[in-house]
């Protein structure tokens, strides 16, 4: 189980310009993220909270899921959110 709750978190968030089922299970995650960088958040704190990795042990994969994330979280405010209010996937 993932930081968020129910779906596992992935490496890396989706690419494109579609949104998944992935993007719908991790809306909170994707918001929590945006706020924790805007904050100024450290790495280890977000990776610890959000994703539940140690990222004193798992340096370049904490940093490839937090990137990841992050650009699909700032994707999700320029973009996405036209897709939700939308209704569509596409």
């Amino acid at each position: 189980m993932s930081a968020t709750g129910t779906t596992p978190i992935s490496d890396l968030a989706p690419q494109g310009d579609d949104l998944t089922d992935y993007d719908h299970a991790h809306m909170t995650l994707y918001l929590r993220l945006f706020d924790a960088a805007e904050s100024g958040a450290s790495l280890q704190e977000v990776s610890q909270i959000l994703f539940g990795i140690d990222a004193d042990k798992e340096p370049e994969r904490a940093q490839k899921i937090y990137d990841s994330h992050l650009a699909r979280a700032r994707w999700m405010t320029e973009h996405g959110y036209r897709k939700l209010l939308d209704g569509g996937n596409g």
